[in-house]
């Protein structure tokens, strides 16, 4: 296009100028039309760049919509119905899983009552997060089923079931947006009271204060404004608000290091109080008060007791207990010496 107008232009100036020399054209005629043209060109050449928008919207717009029209696996059945505030609790029933063909989990069974605290511990790959996953629906039982309060989980609307399950895990969600709204995340109309006193209970609000803008300050991509423990208590502020009764803590404090770690702590024992609690825990310490630890492995539960029975056992927990703290005393001695 470049060439072409280039050409014609080029064209123009020879035969208005070859009409001047004749006194066929007066020089005010033709550099009057040599002016509108060169106003005309621009807007002409930037004309033809239009179809190259359209066509990247056009693909932007294919990608957007296929992940939009596409059918989650993880639906409402034809009869499901609301489900009530857990009071009784929850019941894992002979369930198996698997990703492909290879089971994670293999004929589970486990009883939590509402208000129980309950951890799970063991090697990675043992299948803690994905039995832990199976309770919000985001995959369902392969064999088995899930009850809450004597219903099936299947049973009930999706909406119902995650409107009761408040999640903190290691990896915070956060938003480029103030910090107001990324507590208020998932209901943006919550009072500015209500906020302020999740920030509270999760030992946010000071921190916030100190903020340049407060409650106002945009934090930044995934929050790249604070720091570990700041992020994390963002979203402990934000399970409080929700105020659901069933909490899911996934390795909630295993990046923070010990000072943050203690300040998440406090938080997070707030946000226990009078909840059903599911904790999935590397760290062992953070663990010792839950009513019941369940020890996984190789997709299948090998131990269960609280903290000092399982220590009198001297099974697997009582291994991964000592070999913890063994690691933590090598590295302990390790940074005295540096």
């Amino acid at each position: 296009m470049e060439f072409l107008g280039g050409l014609g232009i080029a064209t123009i100036i020879f035969y208005g100028g070859y009409q001047v020399i004749k006194g066929i054209s007066t020089p005010g005629t033709f550099f009057s039309f040599l002016t509108a043209l060169f106003m005309l060109y621009d807007p002409v050449r930037k004309l033809t760049n239009v179809n190259n928008t359209i066509q990247q919207g056009i693909a932007g717009a294919k990608r957007v919509f296929g992940i939009i029209d596409i059918v989650p696996d993880i639906r409402n059945s034809v009869t499901a119905t609301d489900l009530p505030k857990i009071s009784t609790g929850i019941d894992i029933q002979n369930v198996t899983f698997a990703y492909e063909e290879t089971p994670v989990l293999k004929n589970i069974n486990l009883s939590i009552k509402a208000g129980e605290v309950v951890a799970f511990v063991g090697m990675s790959g043992g299948g803690k997060t994905t039995l832990v996953n199976l309770i919000p629906r985001f995959y369902d039982v392969t064999e088995g089923r899930i009850l809450i309060d004597g219903s099936d989980i299947r049973e009930v609307t999706i909406e119902s079931l995650r409107g009761q399950i408040a999640i903190v895990t290691q990896q915070t969600i956060l938003f480029n947006d103030t910090v107001r709204n990324n507590i208020a995340y998932g209901n943006i109309e919550e009072t500015e009271e209500n906020i302020i006193q999740a920030a509270k209970a999760a030992n946010a609000h000071d921190f916030i204060m100190n903020l340049p803008d407060g409650y106002d300050t945009v934090i930044g991509e995934q929050g790249a404004k604070l720091s570990g423990g700041e992020r994390q208590r963002i979203s402990i502020a934000r399970a409080l608000l929700k105020d659901a009764p069933i909490l899911i803590l996934d390795e909630a404090t295993s990046s923070l290091d010990t000072e943050a770690e203690i300040e998440v702590q406090d938080a997070l024992e707030n946000l226990m109080k009078g909840r059903t609690t599911l904790i999935i825990a590397h760290r062992l310490s953070t663990i010792r008060n839950a009513h019941r630890i369940i020890v996984l492995a190789n997709g299948e539960i090998m131990e269960e007791g609280t903290h000092e029975s399982l220590m009198e056992k001297r099974r697997e927990y009582f291994r991964f207990y000592t070999m913890q703290f063994k690691d933590e005393k090598r590295n302990g001695i390790e940074n005295n010496r540096q």
